[in-house]
């Protein structure tokens, strides 16, 4: 993802039409912006190759539209976590260009389209896990990830997951959405050999505890390669698959490289061998 406004200030330098101390002022904001109840990290697209996140629960509607403005003129593809319609509302009359994801609560800041790469599978133990699954969902695919979506799969009918195995093989990471004791994640682990991130919910009834049920039984998984995020944490479950993802794509690149260059060698010979 990249910085639009560092690329376009390098491009007016170059070109002449921005002299070097109005480019210096500008650059004065790159490493953070102070608003006095914020200070906006407008570096961190740099260092990571993702513009901040603005996470919106506990922030007053004034901060966060604020904080959306600002960060929306520096970067494209910003996402707002955990906001509710009325943030988003509140954020369109600043950043008009937003979409919001009512299910998955998220408003995201002029969105781009960005091409899918590798495969994350975001599984679901019920529908009441859905919005957290979405949270997951959206957000790897605004970084940059094919998502395969298995909703509505859990240990209550085993069947249902087991008919979409083919889909979890493909995967280089599989997110898993549970809540009551959490199963899913222990299963889905004992299947697939990629990496699986449990996140469990706070869905379930008073035993559950509001999800440390969930939490404790993933945390305890038996099978190899489970690791868990927070309670209803969908959106560390997303960034965290993404950075998986991208890993297991740049690899398999590296991979395809040196056998491209091998079929690439025979069909040269073939060729020559022809024309001899």
């Amino acid at each position: 993802m990249e910085n639009e406004f560092l690329r376009d200030l390098l491009k007016q330098v170059a070109s002449g039409r921005m002299n070097l101390d109005a480019a210096m002022h500008a650059l004065r904001k790159l490493p953070f912006e102070d608003l006095g109840y914020a200070r906006i990290d407008n570096h961190r697209c740099l260092r990571q190759s993702v513009p901040e996140v603005i996470y919106c629960a506990g922030k007053t509607l004034p901060q966060i539209m604020g904080i959306a403005e600002r960060l929306a003129h520096h970067h494209v593809n910003v996402l707002a976590t955990r906001a509710s319609k009325e943030v988003f509302e509140g954020i369109r009359e600043v950043v008009p260009d937003c979409e919001y994801h009512e299910a998955a609560r998220i408003v995201v800041l002029k969105p781009r389209p960005v091409e899918g790469k590798g495969l994350i599978a975001v599984v679901s133990a019920g529908t009441s896990d859905i919005p957290v699954a979405e949270e997951a969902a959206i957000t790897a695919e605004v970084l940059g990830n094919k998502v395969e979506r298995l909703y509505d799969v859990g240990v209550a009918g085993i069947h249902r997951l087991l008919h979409h195995c083919d889909d979890l093989f493909r995967a280089n990471v599989a997110i898993v959405v549970a809540g009551m004791e959490g199963a899913l994640a222990s299963v889905v682990g004992g299947l697939v050999s990629c990496p699986v991130i449990g996140v469990p919910t706070s869905v379930g009834y008073g035993a559950s505890f509001g999800g440390i049920a969930a939490l404790l039984s993933m945390l305890n998984s038996c099978a190899s390669g489970v690791s868990v995020v927070n309670i209803d944490n969908g959106f560390g479950a997303g960034y965290q698959g993404n950075l998986i993802n991208k890993i297991a794509v740049k690899a398999a690149a590296e991979k395809s490289a040196p056998e491209m260059e091998e079929v690439g060698t025979a069909m040269h010979l073939k060729r020559a061998s022809c024309c001899s």
